[in-house]
Parts: C-alpha cells; sequence; structure tokens
C-alpha cells in the first residue's frame, strides 16, 4: 500500500470484522525523536494466541474467501523499511492493539494519505461504532471523537454527504493547524 491511511483503513476493517463497538487511532509525529506511530486499538473479540503468533504471515488470515492476508504484512514490511517496527497485543474478548513506529524523516516511510477521508467515511459506514482519532505533533494535539460529534449533532446522522463533507474538511482544517506530516 503506497499510504499509510489505506494501512489504517485496513486496520479498522479488521476492528469492525471482529465486531469492535470503540475503535481508538492514534498519530503521534515527535520529530525531536524522529518517531511517526500509528497505534490502533479496539475492544473488539481479540486473537487467539496461535491467530497472534501467525498474524504477519501472509498465508495467516481469518478469512475464509481466501487464504491470503496482505494487510499486516504489508504494514509491517513498510515501517521496517523506514527503521521502523510494528507489535501487535491481543487478548481473547477483550480486543487488539496494533502499533506501527516508522522513523519521521525516513524516505521510505510512505505518505499518510486522506486520512480525513478515511477517518469521516468510515465513521460514517458505521455510526454504531465510536471512533476516536487523535493526532499529535511537536505543535499541539487534535482529537476527533464521533462520540462528541453525534452529541453536538444533536441527533443527526453523520452519513449525510454534506455532513461527510464538512466533517473531512473539519479534520483537514485542524491536521493543518497542528503542522501534521503527510
Amino acid at each position: 500500500m503506497k499510504e499509510l491511511s489505506l494501512h489504517i483503513m485496513d486496520i479498522i476493517q479488521n476492528s469492525i470484522v471482529a465486531e469492535a463497538s470503540c475503535i481508538e487511532i492514534e498519530l503521534i509525529e515527535n520529530k525531536a525523536e524522529n518517531i511517526y506511530s500509528i497505534s490502533i486499538k479496539d475492544n473488539g473479540k481479540g486473537m487467539s494466541a496461535e491467530m497472534l503468533a501467525n498474524v504477519t504471515d501472509p498465508y495467516c488470515t481469518s478469512r475464509t474467501t481466501r487464504k491470503v492476508g496482505l494487510g499486516i504484512p504489508l504494514f509491517k514490511q513498510n515501517a521496517e523499511r523506514a527503521g521502523g517496527s510494528l507489535a501487535i497485543t491481543s487478548e481473547l474478548g477483550k480486543g487488539t492493539l496494533l502499533k506501527a513506529v516508522f522513523q519521521h524523516d525516513n524516505l521510505d516511510r510512505p505518505m499518510m494519505g486522506d486520512i480525513a477521508g478515511v477517518i469521516v467515511l468510515t465513521a460514517a459506514a458505521n455510526e454504531n461504532i465510536r471512533f476516536v482519532y487523535s493526532h499529535k505533533t511537536d505543535k499541539d494535539e487534535y482529537v476527533f471523537d464521533t462520540e462528541e460529534i453525534k452529541e453536538a449533532m444533536d441527533g443527526m446522522s453523520i452519513n449525510q454527504p454534506q455532513v461527510i463533507r464538512y466533517l473531512k474538511e473539519m479534520i483537514k482544517e485542524n491536521l493543518t493547524e497542528i503542522h501534521y506530516s503527510n
């Protein structure tokens, strides 16, 4: 995958399949320590110890429609290529935490891509799931929480086209204010 936002979307989809009711996405950019980290945590079904031990193997997948799962192996490969690592912890019945770390200034670190679109469109398509997206930079932090958005919208659905456009622009503006790196 050419963009980190697509990796994030893939992991979010895994969390949705795992029946998570809350998915937390945290991006941390620390230029002083040369770190660009992505954490995705859910409260879904979790993975067995056997699945967890093999999850970075492309031939290990929970899907029944095909025998290959490339999302996590490619994410790990991109992190390692950019001087970083990928780690996953999981517990059955409690959820999963995936953390990918990249060297911030590494030329092989993929661009972020359309993270605002990924967050908003995924949240709009899954209104029953709480999404918390936080992005921290050396300058500041921005948090997008669908629970707060729904409260502010007083019952209005977030899956309406005009709301989706507004939320996407709102995220982009806030990311620009905190000087995020695309």
